[in-house]
């Protein structure tokens, strides 16, 4: 596999949920895995033309709690829509809505506000899984 930096797409309306993560994630996820480039996308509508655009992305990570348009139902819209999406983190608030990011199909979901240890180790168990994936 390359060594090429491993780009993840986060999307939150809160530039404070953006910036926790981007600061928890750092450069590197894991020792075993390339350096990591976070993508920002604010809006519902700038997250689609990101995906529209073709880039690839190891992670999608979804701010459940972003208005008006939230993480859960977004998850949902790529799945259905985006046939080889990248597999999506959901950040969650409240355990109660585990069951709606299981509708969502995401394949994670972290607490948030955010764990330093927890979220690394899923997005790096997420990208350990694609790259599996694509060498299969």
């Amino acid at each position: 596999m390359s060594n090429d930096p491993v780009q993840v797409l986060l999307f939150s309306d809160d530039r404070t949920v953006r910036e926790q993560v981007r600061l928890t994630l750092g450069r590197r996820v894991a020792s075993d895995l390339p350096e990591i480039e976070v993508f920002e996308v604010a809006t519902q509508g700038a997250l689609l033309r990101t995906l529209d655009a073709g880039n690839e992305y190891a992670v999608l990570i979804l701010d459940g709690n972003a208005q008006p348009s939230g993480g859960f139902g977004i998850a949902h819209q790529i799945k259905e829509e985006y046939a080889d999406s990248a597999p999506i983190l959901l950040l969650v608030t409240r355990e109660a809505d585990a069951w709606l990011a299981s509708w969502s199909r995401a394949e994670a979901v972290a607490p948030f506000p955010v764990d330093p240890v927890t979220l690394p180790e899923q997005v790096a168990n997420l990208i350990r899984a694609g790259r599996a994936e694509a060498k299969a």
